[in-house]
């Protein structure tokens, strides 16, 4: 039997709702019981994009929204984190390690390169004045998963 399921976020763009976001997003895919690791990696891409969104996406503007949605399809987990901000100028430089576009906020620039390496695909679409759409993909290798 395949499970699916899907839900729908819409935030404020503070920065005091990134907490927030993890802890829904971290209870919706919690019923495929992820182990630890992948909770983990979860959550934390969230706090990535969800930071990027409020950061550089709407420089730090809270009258803003941010949109995350998230889908299971059997064992497959989507996530998906939009905002209708500044949009990203060239996407390749911003998916570099250590690249950021606020230096003066003594940033790490790691934020694409960590959800990159936590989740099995990452799609970003983006466009200068419309916006930015971060659509993350993991495999849940969870004993629910398998056998659900």
């Amino acid at each position: 039997m395949s499970r699916n399921n899907r839900m729908q976020l819409t935030f404020a763009s503070l920065s005091e709702n990134e907490s927030f976001a993890r802890v829904t997003v971290a209870a919706f895919v919690s019923q495929l019981d992820p182990t630890m690791e992948e909770l983990t990696d979860i959550k934390t891409v969230v706090s990535e994009a969800v930071t990027n969104a409020i950061i550089h996406g709407y420089d730090n503007s809270p009258d803003e929204e941010i949109k995350i949605t998230a889908a299971i399809e059997g064992d497959r987990f989507t996530l998906t984190v939009e905002d209708t901000g500044r949009g990203i100028e060239d996407l390749e430089l911003a998916r570099q390690p250590l690249y950021t576009s606020k230096p003066e906020l003594e940033r790490s620039g790691m934020g694409f390169t960590i959800i990159e390496n936590f989740m099995d695909e990452v799609d970003i679409v983006s466009q200068p004045g419309q916006g930015t759409k971060v659509v993350m993909v993991k495999q849940i290798e969870s004993k629910k998963a398998l056998y659900n």
